[in-house]
């Protein structure tokens, strides 16, 4: 089982549109990192290159909020899981 040094909301790192990779300091001074691609195949771990500390990275992948640049919203559905892109 893995011991995270931190649970970080995808909302506080900061994201790379060139390389589609967030970032999220790293208290050895450089940042973890994880890749948009990593998080739609369902990864949650961020790993800092420069140690051995690892962060779990808290998103909601059915809202989309690992698509930046996208805004999702809701249909007058009795479902949730209907949504909309708006872009």
């Amino acid at each position: 089982m893995a011991v995270f040094h931190d649970e970080v909301e995808i909302e506080d790192f900061q994201y790379d549109e060139d390389s589609e990779t967030y970032f999220y300091p790293c208290p050895c001074g450089d940042n973890f990192c994880i890749t948009k691609e990593d998080l739609e195949n369902g990864e949650d771990v961020a790993t800092c290159p420069s140690c051995s500390l690892i962060i779990k990275v808290i998103y909601d992948k059915v809202r989309g909020h690992i698509l930046k640049g996208s805004v999702y919203v809701w249909r007058n559905s009795p479902s949730p899981f209907h949504q909309q892109r708006i872009s």
